[in-house]
């Protein structure tokens, strides 16, 4: 078996993912795109060329792109997202095409990079204030995303996704069930949520029929430049509403029923959505719990 170069293994992950696509609807063409781009931006800070095996780069190779890329002044963040695409090129469902390919595959070994980044901070109660009346006046074009955000911490990709066959009733209750896209290769965990009767009837009367279309890309245009307007920053400020939805149900109904509503892992949730340093339960005595034993 050969030690395939970087060019082969890129050229075939884009030809291996067109069939993986079509038997399990995944990796997504923005996947492959990003994997194949975060690829080239590592062999280019080493430098090694495309044509190079790829036995070439171990970790300390990788050490030396982390270290370029940061010293230019890239993020962190993005330099981890650059390493962790370079690790999907030789994912576990890769294997056995490249195998059946004749190469052979050393193990891949990727540095540790910590993304430091800051844990999800509630917004002070003056701004939930203002998210609400927000919220409470919107029209029903932008209700409905906002809603599916707010409400039931969808992203807004799934949001796009949705269709009508995504509300169930089970034993008399409508409930909201989904994968959450982002999730569906590694938990596959399914979301079932129940969907409040003030909410179902609304979502009737403005006729959703789950028609994806511009219209409603359109409509996290304008949310996520009101919700800047009302404070919140980022590129994608609509993701806020999805922050809150968890936070809330976290603090009310604990870690379990965070990650069902939201379909990540406990360790996601409070590092990027939820904010366990504050609390909202009100005061509290250790000794008062004692005494009711």
């Amino acid at each position: 078996m050969k030690i395939p170069t970087f060019a082969e293994v890129m050229g075939k992950y884009l030809e291996i993912s067109i069939v993986e696509r079509i038997k399990n609807g995944r990796p997504g063409k923005r996947t492959v795109t990003n994997v194949l781009s975060g690829v080239r931006q590592l062999l280019a800070a080493i430098p090694v060329s495309v044509d190079s095996p790829i036995d070439a780069i171990t970790r300390p190779h990788l050490d030396t792109a982390t270290v370029a890329l940061v010293n230019r002044g890239m993020e962190r963040l993005t330099v981890k997202e650059y390493l962790l695409q370079y690790q999907s090129l030789f994912a576990k469902w890769t294997l056995d095409y490249y195998h059946d390919a004749g190469w052979q595959i050393p193990p891949i070994a990727i540095p540790l990079v910590r993304t430091m980044t800051p844990c999800y901070v509630r917004p002070d109660a003056e701004m939930l204030r203002r998210v609400r009346t927000w919220y409470e006046n919107l029209n029903d074009k932008l209700w409905f995303p906002a809603t599916m955000m707010l409400e039931f911490a969808m992203r807004n990709g799934d949001v796009m996704r949705l269709r009508r066959e995504n509300f169930v009733e089970r034993c008399n209750r409508r409930y909201l069930s989904y994968t959450p896209h982002k999730t569906a290769l590694s938990s596959g965990r399914r979301v079932l949520w129940p969907v409040h009767a003030s909410l179902w009837e609304r979502i009737n009367r403005i006729g959703f029929n789950g028609q994806v279309s511009s219209v409603r890309c359109s409509c996290f245009t304008a949310i996520n430049r009101q919700l800047r307007e009302l404070g919140f920053t980022g590129s994608k400020a609509s993701y806020e509403l999805r922050k809150i939805c968890i936070d809330h149900v976290y603090q009310r109904f604990g870690a379990e029923m965070a990650t069902s509503i939201s379909g990540d892992d406990i360790k996601t949730i409070t590092r990027y959505y939820a904010d366990p340093a504050q609390p909202n339960i009100g005061d509290l005595r250790i000794i008062d719990l004692l005494k009711t034993l």
